[in-house]
């Protein structure tokens, strides 16, 4: 993208500023995982430096997850402007059951939108020191619980709970996408 992803306005705020605001109204704890704090001194949120640096985004589950006060933690990349309540809370349900709720999208799976519990730890550490940063490497060592793709059309209607903008074209796409929601909703008022 060339630039911080986090700090592109989105309807009106930064993207990071959409998702924390999102995220608080479900948790009592929200973290910035890999970043460095000056852009986000504003946010109220404690930013948390990868614990094993550049080992990709495996390396920043396993620091969200290290770093979490709860027994589990819900990561999110912040790139995902479409931030889904139901879809998170029906996770949050299934979470007590698992090591890991991932939604299966017909993508396949979502592991930067999923529930990682602290039993993931030592399999996701073991998984980075050997060199393979795929996040699902680990995953046949520890209790997965997936949401698939019925639950998933009955909760996430329009689709985009796991729309990220990784180019300035996808994130032109989410902005109309954005604008045309709003506009559907100012239409149905």
């Amino acid at each position: 993208m060339g630039t911080n992803k986090a700090l592109l306005s989105f309807g009106g705020q930064r993207l990071i500023e959409r998702i924390i605001s999102a995220l608080r109204l479900l948790f009592p704890e929200v973290l910035i995982i890999g970043g460095t704090p000056g852009p986000y001194d504003d946010l109220g949120v404690r930013v948390v430096p990868d614990r094993i640096p550049e080992k990709g985004s495996l390396g920043g589950i396993y620091t969200a997850v290290a770093a979490a006060s709860s027994p589990h933690a819900f990561v999110m990349a912040c790139d995902m402007p479409f931030f889904n309540s139901p879809l998170v809370r029906h996770m949050q349900d299934l979470a007590a059951e698992a090591d890991i709720v991932i939604p299966r999208s017909p993508d396949g799976l979502q592991p930067l939108h999923a529930i990682y519990g602290k039993a993931c730890l030592p399999h996701m550490e073991e998984t980075i020191r050997s060199g393979d940063f795929r996040i699902i490497r680990f995953f046949p060592k520890v209790r997965v619980r997936e949401v698939g793709p019925e639950v998933l059309a009955a909760l996430d209607l329009e689709g985009l709970a796991f729309l990220n903008t990784n180019t300035p074209g996808e994130f032109a796409e989410a902005v109309a996408r954005w604008s045309a929601q709003q506009e559907g909703r100012c239409a149905a008022s």
